[in-house]
């Protein structure tokens, strides 16, 4: 008799919403070119590399801050050193942490970067956040000094006396300083000793990269504000693992509008930095003119951002005359249909397309690959150079989900979204859509050493492929918990390191994640059917005549 067949079982680990970092042939190769990063145990260390091998780069341009500035690499790094030996002079020491609150400036960085190199770090926060939220960062980090962007902002926040006591010195980024501030030319032409240079190098060598870079704080929509720090490891695992989403060359412009202090444009910046780019800030006012002069071959962005951008082009298609206006919507609607057509023969799609389905995508796209063509070649250079500086190759958008119209309008153009997806807690970014990969309405695959898994909201027993559930991550760039609050650590962070996203995703078997709304926002009918709203709020946000759902 012979034995009876093993059946395959519905719990084997290959049939489970599991997700991990499988690298392509093109990651290998960008990973190998951005080597230098793995052997840093400080995110510090990325500035005398810079120095050394692209000194004469420009490394950041500020035009529109008060203090307009520019540096190159090897000068930003000689800042940076003087900024670490002005705090260890004004005693700040590893462990420490230092408050910074301002807003994007070469000085912020040249701040924060002084501060990691002599082992402290700093709570952030923009200058334009409410007094009560900057006075409790203040308190809860337990900071021993504090760097302020101007005197306005030091008079709001009022200290007592006993709080300015407990501070062993303030700075002032911007103007003159109030009294018993240290400005900002002061304070980085503090006597600057060999023995400090020695300790400094000396605590470098001795620490590692679990030590604390930074601690960012959540919004506090839900209570009061959460630290989360975050290591010298976690954002190094950014600065490396990016390189599998983009990597631009030396001296590739960079737009940079995002708030710094936000973990999101903060990683992006550094790793940009890491790929010695020249970076211009800009605000949200002089975005628009500035694009077309900078002309960025890359960019960290919002939904948001590219929503108004469309908004701004429908503006100019209604003052357009009404033939020039029909031929432009027609030429968008042919290179939609081609883009889509190209998209489903690739496999670009979250669907599973039969044979009939890839038939009629041929047919479409033979029909509209003429039109499409000469759209290419004379109408869209001309409006990507309005919109976006016409030379934009990795525009990554992260901070939530990108309505489908927005995605297919861009892309039409010949813009390709690099979606991303991550949280303050995570770095911030877990996964992303590859430019090789790039499969639309999903958040892309897993960054290098990251895994995912989708469980049961309620039993936390992992789902299968396909089938929604709440989405955990596990990667070096999770954070470890958040700052003294252990009971709010033990409710997303389990004991084998899995972190509780609070979003619900579906895995595919191609460990594509796909976000399908919060877990908190779901909404529980009579008949106890849970609908999301996200889609729907997506689907209504394609109407022209509606902006924005709250």
């Amino acid at each position: 008799m012979q034995p009876a067949k093993k059946q395959k079982s519905y719990t084997d680990h290959f049939d489970l919403a599991y997700s991990s970092w499988i690298p392509t042939r093109h990651e290998k190769n960008f990973l190998q070119c951005h080597s230098y990063v793995k052997d840093l145990n400080y995110v510090d260390e990325i500035w005398p590399w810079l120095s050394k091998n692209y000194g004469e780069i420009q490394a950041v341009k500020a035009p529109h801050a008060r203090h307009p500035e520019n540096f190159n690499y090897r000068e930003i790094s000689h800042l940076i050193s003087l900024a670490a030996h002005s705090f260890f002079k004004l005693g700040i020491r590893q462990g420490d942490v230092v408050s910074v609150f301002s807003e994007n400036s070469p000085r912020w960085l040249v701040a924060d970067q002084g501060i990691m190199r002599v082992g402290a770090s700093n709570a952030v926060r923009g200058a334009n956040a409410p007094v009560e939220e900057l006075r409790f960062i203040l308190e809860d980090s337990k900071s021993v000094a504090l760097v302020v962007q101007n005197s306005e902002l030091w008079e709001k926040l009022d200290l007592s006396e006993s709080d300015k006591n407990n501070l062993s010195c303030i700075i002032q980024l911007e103007g003159k300083a109030s009294p018993g501030v240290i400005g900002w030319d002061d304070f980085l032409l503090k006597e600057i000793k060999t023995n400090n240079l020695n300790l400094v190098q000396e605590r470098l060598k001795s620490e590692s990269s679990s030590q604390i870079a930074t601690i960012l704080y959540t919004s506090g929509t839900t209570g009061k504000p959460k630290g989360v720090p975050l290591t010298h490891g976690n954002l190094l695992h950014q600065i490396s693992s990016l390189a599998c989403v983009a990597y631009p060359d030396p001296g590739d412009p960079v737009l940079s509008v995002l708030p710094i202090w936000h973990s999101y444009e903060r990683s992006a910046e550094y790793y940009f930095f890491s790929c010695a780019c020249t970076q211009s800030y800009t605000t949200i006012k002089n975005f628009r003119n500035d694009i077309p002069k900078v002309r960025p071959v890359v960019m960290a962005t919002v939904p948001r951002l590219w929503e108004s951008i469309k908004v701004g082009f429908d503006e100019a298609i209604k003052a357009m005359p009404p033939g020039r206006r029909r031929i432009l919507i027609m030429a968008l609607e042919n290179s939609r249909q081609y883009k889509f057509a190209l998209r489903a023969i690739r496999g670009l799609m979250l669907e599973r397309i039969n044979t009939r389905a890839r038939l009629f995508a041929c047919l479409t796209l033979v029909k509209c690959w003429p039109i499409h063509m000469i759209s290419s070649l004379t109408l869209w250079p001309k409006i990507l150079r309005k919109l976006s500086g016409g030379r934009l190759k990795y525009p990554i958008s992260g901070g939530g989900a990108i309505a489908p119209h927005i995605d297919s309008f861009f892309e039409s153009l010949g813009i390709e979204l690099l979606v991303g997806y991550g949280l303050t807690e995570t770095s911030p970014v877990i996964s992303c859509r590859r430019p090789w990969r790039n499969v639309r309405r999903s958040s892309g695959q897993p960054l290098p050493e990251t895994e995912f898994k989708i469980v049961d909201p309620q039993t936390q027993q992992t789902k299968f492929f396909n089938q929604k559930g709440l989405v955990m991550v596990r990667g070096p760039q999770v954070m470890n918990g958040y700052f003294e609050n252990e009971v709010a650590t033990n409710k997303v962070l389990d004991n084998n390191g899995w972190f509780n996203t609070g979003d619900l995703g579906i895995l595919n078997n191609d460990g594509i994640l796909t976000l399908t709304g919060r877990y908190k926002d779901t909404i529980v009918l009579s008949n106890g059917e849970n609908i999301e709203p996200g889609p729907l709020e997506e689907v209504l946000c394609s109407f022209p005549f509606i902006e924005q759902i709250m």
